[in-house]
């Protein structure tokens, strides 16, 4: 037969990493305050997509990847054209 734990032994949840997702702070409200300083429709002046700490280090980043990609690309053309640079 089987054997019951007690009520109160059955009703523990162990929940390791989903509590401390659940019980995370909830920075909205300030991460709120950040984005609208000083209005939201001030178009390129001021862009919201650049006003929190460290935006700016993905969008060098990325302007630096579509960067480097158009100049591979333009080279590639470039070799295509002139028929520079084949594998005999």
């Amino acid at each position: 037969a089987t054997r019951i734990a007690p009520l109160a032994a059955r009703n523990q949840q162990r929940r390791g990493i989903v509590g401390w997702m659940v019980n995370y702070p909830d920075k909205v409200m300030e991460t709120k305050k950040l984005q609208m300083k000083g209005g939201t429709c001030q178009g390129d002046a001021n862009p919201t997509w650049l006003k929190q700490p460290g935006d700016k280090v993905p969008l060098i980043f990325g302007a630096l990847l579509v960067g480097f990609g158009g100049i591979q690309a333009a080279v590639g053309f470039y070799r295509l054209a002139t028929g520079k640079g084949k594998k005999d």
